[in-house]
């Protein structure tokens, strides 16, 4: 067994007398090996509910001895109620400490979660993994009744909205939509695309459309109560999931998978086979989770260039910036210095895991001379082990501690000292000052 799993036979004797938890990828391999349901190996709430109290136990505020995984794994099967509250006050500790971090931002209590309507959507999807099968499916059937050509999908999606859902596509002038790019009229059931968007965009928002439109209640049934039940959130959920309805009508999950592992994840290469943007394939990406058929794990990233975060996605342990400014060390700030150009950087974390990043600008279409510049930057990174599956890595940099950098979350929730680039006292230690003495930066000597 060992030798058809590419593992040793002591790796696989300590995971059955559970001393050490199996990876990601072993049971990926087991249960594409044997050809077991992915579901039947492992329960997905327990790992996420693992995976949460091995990120918190690492947290500076929690001290210096850290519990093992066996004792977490033994606290969650003998008491999981006490630990899921557990895991509540931490929420609600970090929340409130990045709510004296970034005063400029506010959370409303109305909004049915202490963690706001954009924290909501991200732990929702992050605890389907951000793989959906029942819109995969959908957008499959879809894809086979409307689309016979690649080459023709913005025709195969207009005259499918025309003909069988009565919908009116047209291509208005962008003085007509001001700051819209899309507005649909449902009594006079008419779609108008802003004559702003490239090619690429408005053939995704055909295939959003038809999401929201002919599969509305598969996109409802997705949706949690506490979800539902707040009007806000669940709009923003649906928008995300018709987004990723979009997606897999456009990159076909079984397809792009393919495409991915034979281009060894080459983003330019698999938005040039699928006529789609960067951006839509690092998104696309994110979503390889199908059971049996897994690929990479990945984490997506896109800031402005003040460096707020406009958008995340993430299957990984990695803990990302929930908004305000990410960790200026990460090279995705850099890039836009030098737009267009692919940075790769391996990153360390506080806790020392360690992961590879791929990062490049992303510009908007731009619709006239006084346009201002739309530019965005965007990082897709996943654990460095993978780095060598990548086009982008290698096995000497994955293991180069030269080539790493040291990063956090965020200046407030980092709790690395001497650092040049912190520009915040971290919320939960005070740095120390000797007057004698001049650090790195005036936050500590």
């Amino acid at each position: 067994m060992a030798g058809e799993l590419s593992v040793s036979a002591s790796y696989i004797n300590l995971i059955e007398r559970n001393q050490r938890p199996a990876s990601l990828k072993f049971l990926i391999n087991l249960s594409d090996k044997y050809g077991l349901n992915w579901r039947e190996l492992t329960n997905t709430d327990s790992n996420i509910a693992l995976s949460d109290l091995r990120q918190i136990t690492k947290d500076p505020a929690f001290g210096d001895i850290n519990p093992d995984i066996e004792e977490l794994r033994s606290a969650l099967e003998g008491a999981p109620n006490l630990m899921n509250g557990f895991v509540n006050i931490f929420n609600a500790y970090r929340t409130y400490g990045e709510r004296l971090a970034e005063q400029n931002e506010f959370i409303s209590p109305n909004h049915g979660s202490s963690l706001g309507i954009e924290q909501s959507v991200h732990d929702f999807f992050r605890s389907h993994n951000n793989y959906f099968d029942a819109i995969e499916v959908c957008a499959e059937k879809c894809r086979k009744a409307c689309i016979k050509d690649r080459e023709e999908i913005y025709g195969g999606l207009k005259k499918h909205l025309t003909h069988s859902l009565n919908v009116y596509v047209k291509l208005v002038r962008d003085e007509i939509l001001g700051s819209s790019l899309r507005y649909y009229d449902r009594e006079k059931r008419q779609l108008m695309l802003s004559d702003g968007l490239d090619h690429q965009n408005q053939v995704f928002q055909l295939a959003h459309m038809v999401g929201m439109i002919e599969f509305i209640n598969t996109l409802n049934r997705q949706l949690p109560t506490s979800i539902m039940e707040n009007e806000v959130a669940s709009s923003r959920c649906r928008v995300e999931l018709a987004n990723y309805f979009a997606a897999a009508i456009l990159m076909p999950y079984d397809e792009f998978y393919e495409e991915a592992l034979r281009t060894k994840y080459d983003i330019d290469r698999l938005a040039a086979i699928f006529s789609v943007s960067y951006e839509q394939v690092c998104h696309r990406l994110t979503t390889l989770q199908k059971p049996g058929k897994r690929g990479i794990p990945f984490f997506f990233l896109r800031v402005d260039r003040g460096g707020n975060v406009s958008k995340r996605f993430n299957v990984t342990p990695i803990q990302l910036a929930r908004f305000g400014g990410a960790c200026p060390k990460l090279d995705v700030h850099y890039c836009f210095r030098v737009p267009g150009r692919i940075l790769t950087q391996i990153v360390e974390m506080p806790d020392h895991s360690r992961y590879m990043t791929v990062n490049r600008t992303v510009d908007r279409p731009s619709i006239r001379f006084s346009t201002e510049d739309k530019r965005l930057a965007i990082s897709l990174g996943c654990p460095v082990e993978y780095a060598p599956e990548l086009v982008y890595g290698s096995v000497q940099d994955s293991v180069s501690t030269q080539s790493v950098t040291e990063v956090g979350v965020n200046c407030r929730l980092c709790p690395r000292h001497n650092c040049q680039q912190r520009a915040h006292d971290p919320f939960h230690s005070t740095l120390t000052i000797d007057e004698d003495r001049r650090g790195v930066t005036h936050f500590e000597s």
